[in-house]
């Protein structure tokens, strides 16, 4: 099973949920795929083993060829490229490398070289779940777009285990790339108005990538902010799977970066609504 863990807002407990999940159950493999601010690495201390550099492919132009027609600026989707004085000029932070500006120029004056954009590890923790597996990606400096260094990243993970991934905040490209492709995607939130609202707009890039998907309500406390998202799970259809309590103990160990047995019950009964129900869509 591949299960994405993600919230519309940072600091809601993504990381959270991932490591109750797989201190619950041996042999998953954790993929911190928040490359611009990974964090699951605090808290499991990973002995790495192996570190890869990622890049994109990038076009680079033939002015030998070229008469800049600008068929190739029309194609691109994200701004990456423009034409001045007949001269097509690329903007590489903003290239995706889909490789479309290729297929576009009638002139095959494209071709292509590559950026590098960041780095991913793996490696074996040594604190809080000895043993767990973990890779984490790293995007570099001043790189803006994070959805290539995801999508390299789930490239290498193996077939035969489950997959726990740590997505990035919000619901932009970057979460999209780490979602898709999911069979289960858990969403995050906290009972405060603007859990609610981010909450609302995960839920809804989960829809439209047709990913089934639950929420787990953090922090809870069981008043009016539990109220208002049970009220919207309800009357949207999406399933609240857990709830985790508000407690200051958990949250001064986890300041300290430890994770503790405290919710162990909690995650693994999620554990048996998750399989229950991705046994229920692969029969289904």
């Amino acid at each position: 099973m591949i299960l994405s863990i993600a919230s519309g807002k940072g600091g809601t407990g993504k990381t959270t949920v991932a490591l109750l999940l797989a201190a619950s159950r041996e042999g998953t493999i954790i993929a911190d795929c928040d490359v611009e601010a990974p964090n699951c690495h605090l808290f499991l201390r990973p002995k790495w083993e192996t570190e890869t550099r990622a890049g994109v492919m990038v076009p680079r132009f033939d002015m030998d060829k070229c008469d800049g027609c600008g068929r190739c600026v029309q194609y691109c989707l994200f701004n990456a490229l423009a034409v001045a004085g007949g001269t097509p000029l690329l903007f590489p932070e903003l290239c995706h490398g889909c490789g479309g500006c290729l297929l576009a120029c009638p002139r095959e004056a494209v071709s292509e070289e590559r950026r590098e954009i960041g780095v991913f590890r793996t490696g074996v923790a040594t604190m809080n779940i000895p043993g767990q597996r973990l890779i984490s990606g790293l995007l570099d400096v001043g790189t803006p777009a994070a959805a290539p260094l995801i999508k390299t990243m789930k490239k290498q993970l193996p077939h035969d285990a489950d997959i726990i991934l740590d997505c990035p905040p919000g619901a932009s490209c970057s979460m999209v790339a780490a979602v898709a492709g999911s069979d289960y995607c858990l969403l995050v939130t906290e009972p405060t108005p603007f859990g609610l609202h981010d909450l609302e707009l995960a839920a809804g890039v989960s829809g439209m990538l047709a990913i089934p998907h639950g929420v787990v309500i953090n922090k809870s406390d069981g008043g009016r902010g539990d109220e208002a998202v049970e009220g919207w799970c309800a009357a949207h259809g999406v399933e609240v799977l857990a709830r985790l309590p508000n407690s200051r103990e958990f949250a001064a160990k986890y300041a300290a970066g430890m994770i503790d047995g405290e919710y162990r019950e909690a995650a693994d009964t999620l554990w048996r609504r998750l399989d229950r129900e991705y046994r229920r869509r692969s029969d289904g």
